[in-house]
């Protein structure tokens, strides 16, 4: 029977108001709705009549509700005692790992990353006695609020009817398949199995029933973290991983790249292989095979026996992003003293010639040093008029200049009065960092002014990282006549970001520029309520902050 009978607007024990269908397979379907009582956002789990596993997909449920883990999803409600049977539980919003892979395989540290927290989680849900036993890549979310979330813990497999007697090595090597899917954006699973287990990413290869190594299919795989994937999927020989605490354990000892506070991780390319140092005629030890790899070949090596100048190191730009720096080359000539040691011929056994040439060029550098200051200088040392033309005099201190600096994330923001969250504000609020002046970032329309009384405002939130000093900020969005503000301050929530600007919105773009001095983490671009015409709809382009990092 089609789930069709319950219609968006039904409202479920008096509070769950459906909104959207999401999803409808296996005789149930997942809403979108809102608890009218606690104006929040929640996931509904709704049931056809006649389904056979009701009973046991709301005890499981209500078994999951004890778990604490915050990486698991919460489930908030679950009954079977009326006419409409339904599960409610969190509404997770963010980026599945299989919407990432859909771009391009994750960087390895951010993989193992991933993972360990998804591992830990399920390490959590074990302890409880609860398993999951139908992982993809669907079920485990990076979301905009900068945590890892694991869905379905117990229900998903009670919906897909689902039953293991080794529980434990069913989801570690659910999470194994995972691993493998972060890394090489392609799926090791087998064409027949049922849709609950199903990915639509690429299928991995495989020769003779064995799928290939991750370090097969995809570059820059170290061995360490390709032996844990091997492990969780019985790919060659090794010692098989168990338990999600196993794994867990084993991605400890793995190195891992910190996580972005906010959803879109995306991928990154490989590091460039940094130069190698010079070397010298004489022999000296092996290097380890990485440094042997990264060695020039020998037409390119320099063969003075005085070191070769080094290039400035750059950071990678996975580092970049993560931190939020700006880097800029400095070059300054060296130092006197370094000249001076660079230059001075070496004495000869016996030979004296070299010392002296160096002492008389000394004494010329002194004497006319003091030729200079005679000739320039003013008997009466607090005189601070300014020299004449032509007069020699050290130029002022640099000033720092503002530059553009790189945002590592964004998150929409609003604040409500009454009513239910806006559903539009979270679907792209990267749009106004990806350095194009579309698509915005956009509000629904509100037919009445002032968002028809339902929120204070709404807006964009720009994480740099780490605190910085905020010149100004340039705008673009295709709005007009409303009021903009630029509030800045050290927390992600309205009570810490200070308002520090104000203008008109005009299409095209504009700049708001905050008091001198201003610093902050975090620099949110705001709507607010006033002032806001009937029939409005806020709407943000690219955003770009000026400033100096720290």
């Amino acid at each position: 029977m089609s789930t069709s009978v319950i219609e968006p607007g039904t409202k479920l024990a008096g509070r769950y108001r459906l909104e959207e269908r999401i999803s409808d397979s296996g005789g149930s379907s997942l809403w979108k709705a809102i608890d009218e009582i606690l104006a929040r956002a929640v996931a509904v789990r709704t049931f056809e009549p006649g389904f056979p596993r009701v009973a046991e997909v709301v005890t499981s449920a209500r078994a999951a509700s004890r778990l604490t883990d915050p990486r698991l999803t919460q489930v908030f409600d679950a009954d079977d005692s009326g006419e409409s049977a339904y599960v409610v539980s969190e509404w997770v919003v963010g980026e599945t790992l299989e919407q990432m892979l859909a771009k391009a395989p994750l960087e390895p540290g951010r993989a193992a990353t991933l993972l360990y927290e998804a591992s830990e989680a399920m390490t959590a849900a074990h302890a409880a006695g609860l398993a999951h036993l139908c992982l993809t890549p669907r079920d485990l979310v990076w979301t905009t609020g900068g945590t890892v979330k694991l869905l379905g813990i117990a229900t998903d497999a009670v919906l897909g009817d689902r039953y293991s007697d080794d529980p434990a090595g069913e989801d570690v090597r659910g999470l194994g398949r995972m691993l493998y899917a972060a890394l090489t954006a392609h799926w090791p699973g087998a064409p027949d199995e049922p849709e609950s287990r199903r990915s639509d990413l690429p299928a991995a290869p495989e020769t003779g029933g064995v799928f290939h190594a991750p370090r097969q299919v995809q570059a820059g795989i170290s061995h360490a973290i390709d032996a844990i994937v091997c492990r969780c999927l019985g790919i060659g020989d090794q010692e098989p991983l168990t338990t999600p605490a196993d794994l867990a354990k084993a991605l400890r000892g793995v190195p891992r790249t910190p996580l972005p506070l906010f959803a879109g991780l995306g991928s990154a390319p490989p590091p460039a292989p940094r130069p190698a140092p010079p070397t010298r005629p004489a022999a000296r030890p092996a290097a380890d095979s990485q440094a042997t790899q990264q060695q020039p070949p020998a037409s390119q090596r320099p063969h003075r026996r005085e070191r070769a100048p080094q290039p400035a190191r750059q950071p990678h730009p996975e580092q970049q992003y993560q931190h939020g720096n700006i880097q800029q080359a400095h070059t300054s000539p060296p130092s006197s003293a370094g000249l001076a040691a660079h230059a001075a011929p070496r004495r000869g056994p016996g030979g004296n010639r070299g010392l002296l040439l160096g002492v008389a060029a000394a004494a010329v550098t002194v004497i006319v040093g003091l030729s200079a200051w005679a000739l320039t200088g003013d008997d009466d040392p607090g005189d601070n008029d300014p020299p004449g033309p032509g007069a020699s005099q050290s130029p002022p201190p640099a000033q720092p200049s503002a530059t553009q600096l790189k945002p590592v994330g964004a998150v929409a923001m609003e604040e409500i009065t009454q009513g239910s969250h806006d559903s539009q504000i979270n679907k792209n609020p990267q749009a106004v960092m990806d350095g194009k002046p579309k698509p915005y970032w956009e509000t629904q329309t509100y037919t009445s002014g002032e968002f028809g009384r339902y929120s204070k405002g709404f807006g964009v939130t720009l994480d740099m990282g780490k605190s910085v000093t905020v010149s100004s900020v340039k705008i673009n969005t295709p709005v007009s006549d409303v009021p903009i503000q630029l509030r800045v301050g050290a927390g992600r929530t309205l009570d810490a970001l200070k308002t520090v600007g104000e203008e008109r919105a005009r299409p095209g773009g504009f700049t708001i520029s905050p008091p001198k001095g201003t610093t902050g983490q975090y620099v949110l671009i705001w709507f607010p309520s006033k002032g806001v015409p009937p029939g409005f709809k806020a709407k943000l382009g690219e955003v770009t902050v000026y400033g100096s990092p720290g």
